[in-house]
């Protein structure tokens, strides 16, 4: 089941393991994944000495990892092979203190904070992207603090649980068995809904300002590229950012970064993390910006976690996000018919009608992928005319399952209080409006930046872009925006690149001239 070159692989990682780890395995005696799940555990296990296998007979397939003959509080419910192996290696490393995924001293002390006990669940789709990021953020909290324990559930072995629970979107977190959580989802922003939910044990006395040279906020490619040059110069850096990759952790694949013909979102931000590691720059991730404020001539910025941090520079690459409709409904039914991302969730509404909103290259290709699973596809357009690459139409148009309207604005998410069960929709011609039935849709009508912590600072336009000058300059001296937060044109990953690294430049040219 696993080939040579990974066993190989997987008995360096396991080399350096100080504790013993059993796989404590429970399986139906009929049931169909059986073998598949004790091959794969077993071989797993074969890879070091460390680890074991214990097999006994149960009503439903899952194991659990018990640390030193004690239950670490992680398990699985399915075979966490596909995207979710990752997690299953990262758990048992993380279960005896290693790994480079643990977070700063401050967030790892919220997480023991954590008011408990807390049973938390997270079910998947082994073909989803996002999963991992979650599952593992769950489990480093159940490592963290004995008080949560943290159960993987693919959901493809479960259906009947799935559809009771009216899952529509992955990953989707229980807190024993409340719904916490639907979708793409970093460590701060799950531990800050358990904080809410849960409360916590912490004082954060410690309020000091700490003074840094330049302040980097957000940790995509123009964050990232920003933070090296400014420690390229011998500054003082600190990064400030809820993930290291932003927005490009979402893409499946890139084949337009110069000089790398093919990757994957995550590989790039994983080398981004590690091109990152390789300078001095204080990294305060699964954080965010709370506020900003001008002092004299330094920026003082609050993050999430109440931190005071002050610099002459703050260059702002903060990204954007999946716009939203914003019409009645729409948030009221996100997981529960309302998607974003047709990689992940698509599989959910396999046989069934789902729109696309949006004419752009991403509508299409999403409409494109769910017309291979889905019965029916219905893209509606707001402009008059698809605005996606021509190859992309042409092929849209072959699909015997897809239609196309356009000139319609989305006006209405209806639903029956469990699930979206329609679409209401207004001609912007007639405005004639109508309800379309349907199962799902998925929004893909471009992104919108994320600029609203400075937008009491620092001018924006009417599409919330910062408005910076050729050289990433605001119009408040000292603060510089790159990548897709700012007005540059044409939102790239290699452009981003560029602009993170003029601002840098920009910043460190006003150092030297004592214009801050």
């Amino acid at each position: 089941m696993l080939d040579i070159a990974l066993k190989e692989q997987l008995k360096t990682i396991f080399a350096a393991l100080e504790s013993d780890f059993i796989f404590d395995i429970r399986v139906p005696a009929r049931h169909e994944s059986r073998e598949e799940l004790i091959e794969m555990m077993e071989e797993v296990a074969a890879c070091s000495e460390r680890l074991s296998c214990h097999v006994q007979e149960s009503d439903r397939l899952e194991f659990d990892i018990l640390k030193n003959g004690e239950p670490s509080g992680i398990g699985f419910r399915g075979i966490p092979n596909g995207h979710e192996f990752t997690s299953l290696l990262l758990a048992v490393l993380n279960l005896d203190g290693k790994g480079k995924n643990f977070p700063d001293e401050t967030v790892a002390q919220r997480i023991k904070a954590l008011k408990g006990p807390v049973a938390l669940t997270t079910y998947v789709s082994l073909t989803c992207t996002n999963c991992p990021d979650v599952v593992q953020a769950l489990n480093l909290m159940s490592v963290l603090n004995p008080s949560v324990s943290h159960q993987m559930v693919d959901g493809a072995l479960y259906q009947e649980e799935v559809d009771a629970l009216k899952i529509q979107g992955v990953p989707s977190v229980f807190a024993d068995g409340k719904l916490l959580h639907v979708g793409r989802g970093e460590l701060g922003e799950l531990l800050a809904k358990l904080e809410e939910r849960y409360g916590a044990e912490l004082s954060l006395s410690d309020t000091a300002e700490k003074r840094y040279d330049v302040i980097i906020a957000g940790g995509g490619p123009a964050g990232v590229s920003a933070a090296i040059y400014s420690a390229r110069k011998g500054l003082k850096v600190a990064m400030v950012a809820e993930r290291i990759g932003g927005q490009v952790k979402e893409t499946v694949g890139i084949e337009n970064l110069i000089s790398v013909p093919e990757t994957t979102g995550k590989e790039l931000a994983d080398n981004l993390r590690t091109h990152l590691s390789h300078y001095p720059v204080d990294l305060l991730e699964h954080r965010r910006i709370e506020s900003v404020e001008t002092v004299e001539a330094d920026k003082l910025i609050v993050t999430s976690v109440g931190e005071r941090l002050l610099a002459p520079a703050l260059i702002i690459a903060t990204g954007a996000g999946w716009r939203r409709l914003n019409v009645s409904g729409e948030a009221e039914y996100i997981g529960r018919g309302v998607a974003f991302c047709p990689h992940c969730d698509g599989p959910f509404y396999k046989g069934k009608h789902v729109a696309v909103i949006g004419g752009g290259n991403s509508g299409v290709e999403a409409a494109i992928d769910l017309a291979g699973i889905c019965s029916k596809v219905t893209l509606f357009e707001f402009m008059g005319e698809l605005k996606a690459d021509r190859v992309l139409q042409e092929k849209l148009a072959t699909l015997p399952n897809a239609e196309v309207f356009v000139n319609v604005q989305t006006t209405e998410v209806v639903g029956n209080g469990d699930k979206l069960t329609a679409l209401r929709v207004k001609d912007r011609r007639t405005d004639e409006e109508r309800l379309v039935e349907l199962d799902g849709v998925f929004v893909q009508i471009g992104l919108s930046p994320n600029s609203a912590a400075f937008r009491d600072v620092v001018e924006t336009n009417r599409m919330g872009e910062i408005v910076t000058d050729s050289h990433c300059r605001t119009h408040v001296p000292g603060i510089y925006a790159a990548g897709d937060v700012s007005t540059v044109p044409y939102k790239q990953i290699i452009i981003s690149m560029g602009e993170g690294a003029k601002a840098a430049l920009s910043a460190f040219d006003d150092r030297i001239r004592g214009v801050i």
